[in-house]
């Protein structure tokens, strides 16, 4: 049965020693760029040792769910996947962080937005399409 359901899964990837940075990245950019593990919602790289990242999905059936779990290009990497309480869809796992922002970091993205000044590494300054 294909039962559609919605809940956003934090997936935690860990490369074996001996992988380049860059070759973890590639690695992990290939495995959040196949489908049939959701929509891919977040995702960030880990800097230093081990390397590896995270992914955020937003799973609607049991076998995207599966396939979370399915190593494909990440084969001998350590994979964890856990599913996140309060964000059930993608749109749910922005308004968490907006809501994490606002009650416990008492400001919000925009706050931040106008307060940050411009830097050549901060590559969102480059990409915002308001």
């Amino acid at each position: 049965m294909n039962e559609t359901r919605s809940r956003c899964f934090l997936v935690y990837a860990l490369a074996p020693e001996g992988l380049s940075a860059r070759e973890a990245n590639e690695l992990l950019n290939a495995y959040i760029g196949e489908s049939g593990r959701g929509l891919i919602v977040s995702h960030d790289h880990f800097t230093g040792r081990p390397h590896g990242g995270f992914a955020v999905f937003e799973v609607q059936t049991e076998q995207e769910e599966a396939r979370l779990a399915d190593p494909g290009p990440l084969e001998g990497w350590q994979i964890i996947s856990h599913a996140l309480t309060f964000s059930l869809t993608a749109v749910g796992f922005v308004a968490q962080a907006d809501f994490t922002l606002r009650n416990y970091g008492r400001t919000s993205l925009a706050d931040l937005e106008r307060a940050e000044n411009p830097e050549k590494r901060f590559w969102w300054q480059r990409h915002r399409s308001d």
